[in-house]
């Protein structure tokens, strides 16, 4: 059985800070394809992260996915008819990946705000290295490191 491996495709940037971050994070936060809707809670986001880190927007977004990308994860490994929680380095890709996905799903919890708010506070707190994904970050690292004795099985 041969795994067919899917080719990676270009995002385009994004027209208003030429990143292909934002880019991606727009992309991410958009539903049913509407992305000019997206855009607009992305860039209202920036903006007001922009302001309240008074530094320019895709940095501070740098530094925020930064605080939140983990370092490593466990996988399950099924070896001898038992299954192992192996701890193994996350990839640059799949890092931004989880950070994007973390933002996203924890801005969407915070309620009783409109989203490019709830974007921006999650944002904000990232940047900081407190909220809740960071915390779900420090959670990952928590179980890699009390499942470090499996780490030999990741080479096999």
């Amino acid at each position: 059985m041969s795994r067919v491996i899917s080719k990676k495709r270009n995002t385009q940037i994004d027209p208003k800070y030429k990143s292909a971050q934002i880019a991606k994070l727009i992309n991410y936060i958009m539903e049913r394809g509407k992305k000019s809707i997206a855009q607009k809670i992305v860039y209202q986001a920036l903006e007001d992260l922009e302001k309240k880190t008074k530094t320019p927007a895709p940095s501070a977004l740098a530094r925020a996915f930064d605080n939140i990308a983990p370092i490593l994860e466990v996988r399950s490994r099924r070896i001898g008819g038992a299954n192992y929680q192996v701890p193994i380095e996350v990839s640059e890709k799949r890092k931004e990946t989880l950070a994007m996905r973390w933002i996203i799903e924890f801005s969407k919890k915070r309620k009783g705000a409109p989203m490019w708010q709830r974007l921006s506070t999650e944002l904000f707190d990232a940047y900081q290295n407190q909220g809740a994904a960071i915390k779900r970050r420090e959670d990952t690292h928590k179980m890699a490191e009390a499942n470090r004795a499996f780490a030999h099985f990741a080479r096999m």
